[in-house]
């Protein structure tokens, strides 16, 4: 497999497999939330609906790009990834998903209504904190910035989830004038009238679509990882494009950054002209009488990744102002032009293949057909004192969907899991105020919500620490 030796293949294949397991929990554990609603309205038969809702899962992942897959990536920067002992890269990819996998299937076996947003991220910030105790290891093991924009929107997204669907729940009060046809649950009913439950259809392959985008990508983001990290040689950079175009860029980025810097420019731009220059100067070495990307050793390639990365961060500093510097620093055309020549040579780092993407699109479009009955129970009847109406249901996917394609949008990984939650308690405040919410649910659900980063960051951290010691002693 990729010109492994058996022993490497076989570590490869079963990292594979896991992350498979990963998406597969993923889909019966998340993906519950968005089937919960039409299956609890009975809008839907449950077979009909797991099974409406994993092929929208599936289309999700298959067509909603990868821009949340790279953000999960670059929370660990290349040096961490790369180790030339690949038994190194090893322990920090099975204390990674391993710890994700026992977190989500243990909240999911209790019944609570957990993020595997949080379990992923929290093992990724584990094992890159505990890289930095290691000896040599340096003191940037994470890429901070990109940490902080992840933890923001995990922590501030089902705020939003709650604060929409109870204005939302309140605007649909005033329109429909309390319609109890909407807003009062009717267990005789077999059906939802035909508007309501096209509604209500609509809003769980809107949140199952949307989940896929934004979870399946994490996916993505974590086959990526273990790629980079075992197979670096081939996957450190895409082998599939042309050096020879990579070249081109390079020499084009340089007439750029070579005309356009002045005696203006302030200190800080002017440091990172000369290290675009620096680097692809690099680059232009590291290439020399390469003609295929795929014949490279790792080493290089892993080169190259770090420096591409190095141009796109510098040149993100030439296209924003500030307060000391309102305007650009760069002209329009060259500003036009740096952007779209950073734009080509990030695609050599910023991509993921197709069969990888499709191992997770069946991943998670299985998982959510199996395992979806003790989160639908808690979403339906145990957050609020009253059952689940139309209008409750319908509010609080609507959120979720808009809340999560828009995070997809920026790149950010959000929580399919506590977005719908969160929207569902805020409808459930919207009919009969905060006393209709169980205090026991709610309680399970923050404390999961609250805990699941501390404790993963630690699992994860511990195990990655445990596992490399081991490694160290027996090799």
């Amino acid at each position: 497999m990729f010109g492994l030796g058996l022993e490497l293949s076989i570590i490869l294949a079963i990292c594979l497999f896991t992350a498979c397991i990963f998406e597969f929990i993923n889909g019966f554990h998340d993906t519950a939330n968005a089937v919960a609603t039409v299956i609890y309205t009975k809008s839907l038969q449950p077979i009909v609906a797991v099974i409406w809702s994993g092929f929208f899962n599936f289309l999700g992942v298959f067509l909603g790009g990868i821009t949340v897959a790279i953000g999960i990536i670059n929370l660990l920067p290349a040096s961490v990834l790369y180790d030339p002992n690949i038994y190194h890269s090893l322990s920090l990819i099975l204390a990674l998903v391993l710890t994700a996998i026992v977190w989500n299937f243990g909240t999911w076996y209790m019944g609570i209504p957990c993020s595997s947003s949080h379990t992923l991220l929290g093992s990724i910030f584990g094992v890159g904190i505990a890289f930095m105790l290691l000896p040599d290891a340096g003191n940037v093991a994470l890429n901070w910035m990109k940490v902080k924009d992840a933890g923001l929107s995990l922590l501030i997204s089902p705020l939003i989830g709650f604060g929409l669907s109870m204005g939302l729940m309140m605007l649909l009060k005033k329109i429909t004038r309390n319609n109890p046809v909407i807003f009062e649950h009717d267990e005789t009913r077999l059906h939802p009238p035909l508007g309501i439950r096209s509604l209500l259809i609509l809003t769980c392959t809107s949140v199952s679509f949307t989940h896929g985008q934004n979870d399946g990508q994490k996916g993505v983001g974590l086959i990526m990882i273990m790629l980079i990290a075992l197979v670096p040689a081939k996957f450190a950079v895409d082998a599939s494009k042309s050096p020879v175009d990579l070249l081109v860029k390079v020499t084009a980025i340089e007439e750029v950054i070579t005309r356009s810097t002045s005696t203006e420019m302030s200190l800080e731009n002017k440091l990172s002209c000369q290290l675009i220059l620096d680097k692809t100067a690099h680059i232009r070495n590291l290439l020399q009488g390469i003609s295929r990307l795929d014949a490279t050793a790792a080493q290089t390639n892993f080169s190259l990744r770090k420096d591409i990365t190095s141009i796109k961060k510098e040149a993100a500093k030439l296209f924003t102002t500030s307060i000391e510097q309102p305007q650009l620093p760069l002209d329009a055309r060259s500003a036009r032009e740096l952007k779209e020549h950073v734009a080509f040579i990030k695609g050599y780092i910023e991509y993921a293949p197709l069969w990888v993407i499709l191992m997770v699109s069946c991943s998670l479009g299985l998982g959510t057909m199996i395992g979806w009955k003790r989160i639908v129970v808690t979403v339906g009847e145990k957050i609020g004192k009253t059952p689940l109406t139309y209008a409750q249901g319908a509010s609080a996917e609507l959120v979720a969907a808009m809340t999560i394609a828009f995070s997809s949008g920026l790149g950010l990984p959000v929580s399919t899991t506590h977005v719908l939650s969160s929207g569902i308690a805020g409808s459930m405040v919207a009919k009969n105020g905060f006393k209709n919410l169980r205090k026991r649910t709610v309680r399970n659900i923050l404390t999961a919500w609250l805990i699941t980063l501390p404790v993963t960051v630690v699992m994860a951290g511990g195990l990655f620490l445990l596992l490399n010691w081991l490694v160290r002693l027996f090799t």
